[in-house]
């Protein structure tokens, strides 16, 4: 059999592991290992066997997503993801579909400390549900907004996405969390946006709440201000070249630490739970990166990346529509897989070509995060949906897919604006100080 066909072989292998519910490390791993044996041998398999996990285990950027996590753990614990949701419920409560709105800013908050759509998701649920159900709103609309908000986690920086593509492909893990600031408001922005539409198209699906007093949004503000001095201080850092991201990472996580400490919100019990959620999420992306570079050595040698980038230069298609093609696949892809094992199975055929077209695979990287956003709400297995169910088990699971529809237009829409604008991303990376 040729390279080709073998390779085609084990990714069809490799779908098929992921159907049955293998871990996508695991499924990587057996299929990259399986496909280089057939094609190298078994010592140069047992050379590259022995030599990935330690390569990746010494890898120094890393250490990145654990201090993320473990500042996002403090800040969940410690009740600042309630105070953030506190602080946009006084700014922006009062307004029709306030709370919903005050939710994606919440949710927004809490992504920049964290960098987990899951957590983002959960957290913030947990504190606005109770509230937009006290003032009557929609399931429909108070599930969307959660679902969707939570999003946000794997797209405004400190973003976990970001990371596992800047491995992947090399490109600057300071510049990729620089890009996705804007984009990040944008969207934000882009949910409000729906969210007032759907409320002034039919004001009681979400009623504004009552207002707050001055003292009260003082105290919101005072709460929440030195969290969110600690989230500027970290990409202000990176932003001016004195930090970079892993020692930036290291800064957040201790400030968080001292914040929490001070608060009075940390026990033994609770920093146990911080550190074994930090380890089971670290060791799951590390599984992750371990079976992607077990899995692109045996794509490379298959030559199948070369042979469809020949495949896409003879149709003569102009770059945008090969683009569009592209962001179209991922769309399609993100209704069956994870955001994140989209990433690691395309990368290493998709980045060539792009690179090819001449686009900038720091935009790149930003527009396919947004567009793996979709996946986390998109039917049938969107992962923030199902969350979100166990948050609100009384809703049904067809009121929160129609919840999230106008929100996975939103982030169409962002899709749209950052291919038409390219400088909402690569604004701030290239301004970025060296």
């Amino acid at each position: 059999m040729t390279p080709t066909i073998i390779g085609i072989l084990a990714i069809a292998g490799l779908f098929l592991l992921i159907f049955l519910r293998v871990p996508i490390g695991i499924a990587l791993a057996i299929a990259g290992t399986s496909g280089y044996y057939a094609l190298s041998g078994l010592d140069t398999t047992l050379a590259l066997l022995g030599s990935v996990p330690f390569e990746i285990a010494y890898n120094y950027d890393l250490s990145i997503i654990a201090l993320f996590v473990l500042m996002g753990n403090y800040a969940m614990v410690s009740g600042m993801s309630r105070d953030l949701y506190a602080l946009a419920r006084g700014l922006v409560g009062h307004w029709p579909g306030g709370l919903a709105s005050a939710t994606v800013v919440g949710c927004a908050g809490f992504a920049a400390v964290s960098g987990s759509s899951l957590a983002s998701a959960v957290t913030m649920g947990r504190v606005a549900l109770p509230e937009m159900e006290r003032y009557h709103y929609s399931p429909r609309l108070a599930t969307g907004c959660v679902a969707a908000g939570g999003t946000l986690g794997i797209l405004i920086p400190p973003s976990t996405g970001f990371i596992i593509y800047a491995l992947l492909t090399e490109e600057s893990i300071g510049q990729l969390f620089l890009a996705g600031v804007f984009p990040g408001i944008l969207l934000t922005l882009l949910f409000m946006a729906t969210i007032a539409l759907m409320t002034r198209a039919n004001p009681e699906i979400g009623p504004a709440a009552s207002r707050q007093s001055v003292g009260e949004r003082l105290r919101s503000i005072g709460r929440s201000i030195w969290l969110l001095g600690i989230v500027f201080m970290v990409l202000g850092g990176i932003y001016t070249g004195v930090f970079t991201p892993v020692e930036a990472a290291a800064i957040g996580a201790f400030l968080t630490f001292i914040l929490a400490l001070i608060r009075g919100n940390l026990s033994v019990k609770t920093m146990k739970f911080c550190a074994m959620e930090t380890i089971n999420t670290f060791a799951m992306v590390y599984l992750i990166v371990i079976g992607a570079f077990l899995f692109s050595p045996f794509l490379a040698i298959t030559e199948i990346p070369k042979d469809l980038a020949g495949f896409v230069e003879n149709l003569h298609l102009a770059p945008t529509a090969v683009l569009l093609l592209i962001v179209l696949g991922y769309i399609v892809l993100g209704t069956f897989l994870e955001g994140i094992a989209i990433m690691v199975l395309s990368i290493p055929i998709v980045y060539p070509m792009i690179l090819n077209l001449g686009y900038d695979p720091i935009w790149f990287g930003t527009l396919l995060v947004v567009v793996l956003e979709m996946s986390l709400i998109s039917p049938p297995l969107g992962l923030n949906v199902f969350v979100v169910k166990g948050i609100a088990p009384d809703v049904p699971m067809s009121e929160i897919f129609k919840g999230i529809i106008p929100f996975w237009a939103a982030m169409l829409v962002c899709a749209a604006l950052l291919i038409i604008f390219p400088q909402i991303a690569l604004f701030l990376p290239e301004t970025m100080m060296r």
